[in-house]
């Protein structure tokens, strides 16, 4: 199987630009594509994860990734997905992260197999000493504003009362010239990149084509998302990160062991490299045997961030956790309607709806002494809000000191 067919086949792919062609293109092979990550933090997460998984099964069948670390755009910041204007970072802060993450990509693509080795490049190398006059005459006269005011990332924003600063509305025309570049560099003809990114690339690509005349692609791959649109990669106490001193081994095992039925067999499909018959075999078990897909979800995403011996040891754990019994089963329960959860209900609602704490006074009290948990995790901040991806199979286990348990069921 060629990668667009192996891509194909897990579920990774959303859109294409120019469907018939980029097939052409990889039944050839030996394509030269990029994905970028803007360093945002100092650590990947399990967002990213999806995108470097597509990575890897790109170089596996042959095709040479170019890891493209955002040093110049992450001084801008993109404002698709976000309702506000990201937090502005210092160039030793965002060269810091980036760093960090090169050392982590290492482990899932290589960058030492010669002639096909995989290139890790840095925006910042172009974009942060760009004569701004002569840029603007060069790359902006091919952008519409129009056609920019209309695409999602910036429609959303305009909406809101903050609005779309004019700082951030240059991001779309910079990532289109990361892809001029790459194409000049390293005869880079595709861009990936997550479904989010769909307009960014549509720039690239059409920019491309206009000042040189050569063919360029575009492809987006399908967000994370659990069986109900939300996001995954987010517990309690924050995001899921490939760093094991922000998420630990264990950590990142539980999460996945307890993600919902319906999101295994995807889940096993877009973040392993198990065969698809035995991704189908595991996602097709029923009742209790679900369990079983579950912790091979675990053990393999784990193994492929954290290494074997790592893996091991957290499933060890796990079991041995699971095997002293929990106070889960035989808790009182209230069922909740999930409605209640769309926009979030801050955590003392929660715990007095529940009778766990009898006035909100109290509940502050415990929250703010470590004296409760959401699934295993402690909530210190009073002003949480629990979301319906806090929940697996539709419960939440609420706890409050060490011997008080509560099930909440969505309803």
């Amino acid at each position: 199987m060629n990668a667009y067919e192996v891509l194909k086949e897990r579920g990774f792919i959303e859109q294409l630009t120019h469907e018939e062609e980029i097939k052409a293109l990889f039944e050839k092979g030996g394509v030269t594509f990029y994905i970028g990550i803007d360093p945002t933090a100092d650590s990947l997460h399990v967002g990213h994860f999806l995108t470097v998984m597509a990575m890897a099964h790109m170089q596996r069948c042959g095709n040479r990734p170019i890891c493209l670390m955002g040093g110049g755009t992450a001084m801008v910041g993109d404002p698709s997905g976000k309702t506000d204007m990201r937090k502005m970072m210092t160039v030793e802060t965002i060269d810091h992260n980036v760093a960090c993450i090169k050392k982590q990509l290492a482990h899932f693509i290589d960058f030492d197999k010669g002639e096909d080795s995989a290139i890790l490049a840095n925006n910042a190398d172009w974009l942060r000493n760009l004569n701004y006059v002569e840029f603007l005459r060069d790359v902006g006269v091919h952008f519409s504003v129009n056609r920019m005011l209309a695409a999602d990332c910036f429609k959303t924003r305009m909406e809101k009362e903050a609005g779309l600063s004019f700082l951030e509305f240059n991001y779309m025309i910079m990532q289109g010239y990361d892809f001029l570049e790459l194409n000049k560099r390293y005869n880079c003809t595709l861009q990936m990149g997550g479904n989010d990114q769909w307009s960014n690339i549509i720039a690239g690509v059409e920019l491309i084509r206009r000042k040189t005349g050569k063919s360029a692609y575009g492809m987006t791959f399908k967000l994370l998302t659990n069986s109900e649109g939300v996001k995954m990669g987010k517990t309690v106490s924050g995001a899921v990160w490939l760093d094991p001193e922000k998420t630990s081994p264990y950590d990142f095992y539980q999460y996945w062991r307890n993600v919902g039925d319906q999101d295994v067999e995807k889940c096993l499909a877009l973040l392993t490299f198990l065969p698809m018959e035995e991704v189908r075999r595991l996602g097709a078990l029923e009742g209790s045997q679900i369990n079983q897909a579950k912790e091979v979800l675990a053990f393999e995403l784990t193994k492929i961030v954290h290494g074997e011996e790592e893996a091991v040891k957290a499933q060890e754990a796990a079991k041995a956790l699971f095997g002293k019994g929990s106070a889960a089963g035989s808790a009182p329960s209230t069922t909740l309607p999930a409605a209640d959860f769309a926009d979030g209900m801050d955590i003392l609602t929660l715990l007095t709806t529940i009778g766990v704490v009898p006035s909100r006074s109290e509940g502050r009290r415990a929250v703010q002494q470590g004296g409760v948990k959401l699934a295993e995790k402690p909530v210190t901040d009073p002003a949480f809000r629990v979301t319906t991806d806090l929940f697996t199979d539709g419960q939440l286990l609420v706890q409050k000191g060490k011997k008080t348990f509560h099930n909440v069921i969505l309803g």
